[in-house]
């Protein structure tokens, strides 16, 4: 038990104070009352001399195989940390593989990895020892409008990501994590500490980029852009596409199937394919969001931009008003578009045409043979295959699933009104890729809250939403009473299957506990709601587009239900896969099933390059990221069912967040100031031009897949 007197201590000394805190360590491990705070889960612990930062002893962490072992450190009263910006540990790695560990802080006993937390993680290399912080400057960057926060220069910053706003004041508890290790892993951590932040002041230079760092590329002046751009022409001139693609990138000297005029899908030599318009085989590759535009707000954070153009200059006309946020404190206001001044400084006035044939021209010699979900429409019907993206929206009703996702509600598609809202927005994108061969096909929606297939309760999220709405006012609710009153005699049989109490059919109400009988009728109306979903958006887009592919929506999080629904009604099902690679018993299901699959979303993120957060996959550096692309598409390409991976994306975010939502990671093929990663593109150009031998030949990938 730790003494009231050290209890007091800790209380005087995480008492917010005037100007900057001093930094306070919560145990460097020295002193064996420190370790009172510790609750190891699945987890063993034990005091060691090496990996030491601070003193003489360090603390090691033997992670067992399971889903989420941690160390947690929860102290007898709540933390204070108003006066701190970051919790700041020292972290050794003994083994001999980098490993992937995660951090998160929590303002409520009833956090539960959504709800009352926030979560960071990085990746450490065998051998290294490297200091580690987690951001808590301001409430956190959620309330500065960005998922990750500059770190001091001795330190790699966790980054800090979740929806959830935390109440510094009350911190509960942290923990450092591991997600489902495949055996049992170490870490050595030492010096456990709060400290204060960097600055924020002046931290966005005139070109977008971290005013307090230098990294290689870093741009300086408006002339380097020029000369970039010259010496980017002529290692693209030196650089042409892999000669083994056709005019639609796919297989050139591969088999020939029959040409229909527009693409689509066929299993051949017992792996599935994309076909090409002229008939041959496809494996689809290719950045998301090729776009000029993205902006960042300045609306209350004017202080953290050293400049910004003038009412009178040219480049003010990249200063917005921009609506809309998701996340954060600031949901519309001014914003500006870096992005967009610096294509301006390097291809001269309306940069558009000379940025567009640059990026066609990169993708081609890079290997890429697609056009992304959320690129400028402006790129399509240029003789590059392209996805076209939709979202459906409308008056129709909606469920409340609270499931992690785009977003915490579903459609209701029983909702007659649904299928109107589809058309209505379906109608005039289909009219802009009539007739046209180059277009792939159509993603509707995206990372919908279909529930959790891991979580018991939220796999039925979707069942549940239902109930609690009001009969009268509810046409999903109205169906699944229906499916109800089809599977039991009357209300008293469902009174007794579900242990309830309900006294009209209206009323019903989702029960307390979760018996085998509620789970069947749950997993019955997943499925008929799942299959009225897509079932209205293939009939009302392939009545508007009959040549194109249905994508499907991308799943994140999915239930059995959901993607055996999609089974029926989508041409290829889509999944946003956020792994180190594609590991094959996890996707066991997809055989089964026996249709083609694409990854709608993969990145790789690494902070040596003047960027804040990694993104939702962490690499060492830019060498990494290149390691793991390559890694990650043998691991699709070498896989039966999936016919493509698309990147996401294809530029660096905002250094203080895109206004939608925050995300400020590195997860582009290019910086904020159009430099491409060489790293990065070097590494796809050489794993695109092996893709169709390799797949064609069922050869496997030269690296283990591995999570």
């Amino acid at each position: 038990m730790i003494t009231m007197l050290k209890v007091l201590g800790w209380l005087v000394l995480l008492l917010p104070v005037a100007g900057s805190a001093q930094e306070f360590t919560v145990t460097s491990f020295e002193d064996g009352s420190q370790l009172s705070i510790l609750r190891p889960r699945n987890t063993r612990i034990q005091v060691v001399e090496e990996g030491v930062t601070d003193g003489r002893k360090a603390l090691l962490i033997e992670f067992d195989t399971v889903a989420w072992p941690a160390l947690l450190f929860i102290p007898e009263f709540p933390f204070d940390l108003r006066a701190y910006g970051e919790i700041a540990l020292d972290v050794t790695n003994p083994m001999e593989e980098p490993l992937l560990f995660r951090v998160r802080v929590d303002d409520d006993v009833r956090a539960n990895g959504t709800l009352y937390c926030r979560t960071g993680g990085a990746t450490i290399q065998p051998g290294e020892t490297r200091t580690f912080s987690f951001p808590l400057q301001a409430g956190g960057s959620a309330l500065l409008g960005m998922k990750g926060l500059p770190a001091w220069r001795d330190a790699v910053s966790l980054g800090s990501s979740g929806w959830w706003t935390l109440d510094i004041s009350h911190i509960v508890a942290f923990q450092i994590f591991l997600a489902s290790p495949a055996d049992v892993k170490t870490l050595i951590i030492d010096n456990v500490r709060f400290r204060p932040a960097p600055t924020l002041e002046g931290i966005v230079d005139v070109f977008g980029q971290y005013t307090f760092e230098e990294w290689p590329g870093k741009i300086h002046g408006v002339e380097e852009l020029e000369e970039r751009r010259e010496a980017e022409r002529e290692e693209l001139d030196s650089f042409g596409p892999p000669a083994d693609l056709d005019r639609f990138g796919g297989w050139a000297d591969g088999p020939r199937l029959e040409a229909t005029g527009y693409f689509r899908v066929e299993k051949y030599d017992e792996k599935w394919w994309l076909v090409t318009p002229d008939g041959t085989l496809f494996f689809s590759v290719g950045p998301d969001g090729v776009t000029p535009t993205e902006y960042t707000f300045v609306t209350g954070r004017e202080y953290m931009f050293g400049w910004l153009p003038g009412e009178e200059e040219q480049l003010h006309a990249y200063i917005s008003h921009v609506t809309g946020a998701r996340e954060g404190p600031i949901r519309e206001g001014t914003a500006v578009n870096f992005r967009g001044m610096n294509l301006e400084r390097k291809y001269g006035p309306e940069p558009f045409e000379a940025w567009a044939e640059t990026w066609f021209r990169r993708l081609r010699s890079w290997g890429f043979n697609t056009l992304g979900n959320w690129s400028d429409p402006r790129l399509f019907r240029r003789d590059m295959p392209y996805v076209i993206a939709s979202h459906i929206w409308g008056p129709h009703n909606r469920l409340t699933t609270n499931v992690p996702s785009a977003g915490t509600t579903i459609h209701d598609p029983f909702d007659p009104r649904f299928a109107t809202s589809v058309r209505n927005v379906l109608q005039q994108q289909a009219l802009a890729t009539a007739g046209d061969p180059f277009c792939l096909g159509w993603f509707v929606d995206n990372e919908i809250s279909w529930g959790n297939r891991d979580n018991d309760r939220n796999r039925y999220a979707v069942a549940t939403a239902a109930l609690i709405q009001t009969y009268a006012a509810s046409p999903a609710k109205q169906a699944f009473v229906q499916l109800l009153q089809s599977r039991y005699e009357d209300l008293a049989a469902l009174n007794t299957a579900w242990e309830t109490n309900a006294t009209s059919w209206e009323t019903i109400a989702a029960p307390a506990a979760l018996n085998d009988q509620v789970r069947s009728d749950y997993s019955a109306f997943v499925k008929e709601h799942a299959r009225a979903y897509f079932s209205i958006v293939r009939r009302e887009l392939k009545t508007l587009d009959p040549d194109h592919l249905y994508l499907g929506s991308r799943f994140a999080w999915y239930t059995p239900e959901a993607v055996e629904a999609c089974t029926e009604f989508c041409d290829v099902l889509s999944f946003n896969v956020y792994r180190r690679s594609i590991v094959p018993d996890s996707w066991r299901f997809l055989e089964a099933l026996d249709r083609p699959a694409i990854i709608g979303e993969f990145h790789f993120g690494a902070l040596d390059r003047g960027m804040f957060h990694t993104g939702l996959v962490a690499a060492a550096d830019q060498e990494d990221r290149g390691r793991l692309y390559q890694e990650y598409v043998r691991s699709v390409a070498a896989h039966p069912n999936f016919v493509g991976c698309h990147w996401f994306i294809a530029g660096d975010q905002p250094l203080t967040g895109r206004t939608l939502d925050g995300e400020n990671y590195n997860i582009g093929l290019v910086t904020i100031t159009d430099t491409p990663y060489p790293e990065l593109t070097t590494a796809a150009r050489e794993v695109h031009s092996e893709i169709y031998t390799n797949r064609g030949s069922a050869q496997l990938p030269r690296n283990e897949p591995r999570e």
